[in-house]
């Protein structure tokens, strides 16, 4: 999961094979170009080596659009792949929301949301429509009660959050290409979100003290100790100030650190 962590290098080299697994199936099916936005954690751990020469890759921390950096109205469809439940999902696998523990729920215009409900809604702003999602059953699962009918690819069955019953990695990359190039010969079955402006975040944080720094930003206030919200007519704000909000829990995150 995390730089230093044991089996961090082979992970990034599975989670790599992964990408590039739905990378050849986009050139397959006729894409002229392909964006690889890598949106775990820091940013770093697709293996630029490794990955499909034939693709760009977006890597790095505190990219302003997070998840959605690279992504503009140009693009014909998003595919996420590795992606995960939201925060409470019952038996998702590394369930949570844009962070590990900082944050207990996010709902977004009165609807609880996950990142896959965040960031097809980002898409769906831009006017790209979502193709594919792949990840554990739980995320499948969360990808058709938000886009439908869309194509997934469940590569796991989660037992509890810290286990699982998965697929070796060799088949559950087939089954991305598989799935991937049905799903882009399959345009009909692309979902675009459309969620009508004005559009209200609202972020229960798992501490006072995230909240009350957080309501510091401007447009940014309190709803109780532990809740933020924040409306905006412009979809891009809620990607960048969620951002901006999970960098300042980061550091303030009830690490023990802050007392003695």
């Amino acid at each position: 999961m995390r730089a230093g962590g044991r089996g961090y290098e082979r992970g990034c080299e599975l989670m790599t094979g992964d990408a590039n697994a739905a990378i050849r199936a986009a050139f397959d099916a006729g894409a002229e170009r392909v964006v690889v936005t890598d949106s775990h954690g820091s940013g770093k751990n697709l293996r630029a080596d490794l990955i499909d020469e034939r693709c760009t890759l977006v890597r790095g921390p505190y990219k302003p659009m997070r998840m959605g950096e690279g992504l503009d109205p140009s693009f014909d469809v998003a595919l996420y792949v590795g992606y995960h439940a939201r925060a409470g999902a019952p038996r998702g696998v590394l369930n949570h929301t844009w962070m590990g523990r900082e944050i207990q729920n996010v709902h977004l215009n009165g609807d609880v949301a996950g990142e896959i409900r965040l960031m097809a809604a980002y898409a769906g702003s831009l006017g790209v429509p979502v193709g594919l999602v792949a990840g554990d059953e739980a995320a499948c699962e969360e990808a058709r009660d938000v886009l439908g009918g869309v194509e997934t690819v469940a590569v796991k069955t989660g037992r509890d959050r810290y286990a699982a019953e998965l697929i070796p990695p060799a088949r559950a990359q087939a089954l991305i290409y598989e799935r991937t190039l049905r799903a882009l010969h399959n345009p009909e079955g692309w979902h675009r979100l459309t969620i009508p402006a004005p559009y209200t975040l609202r972020v229960e944080w798992n501490s006072t003290s995230i909240a009350q720094s957080c309501s510091l930003i401007p447009g940014v206030k309190l709803a109780d100790p532990r809740t933020t919200e924040f409306t905006t007519s412009d979809y891009s704000d809620v990607v960048g100030l969620l951002g901006v909000c999970a960098t300042l829990a980061g550091d303030i995150g009830c690490t023990g650190r802050q007392y003695g």
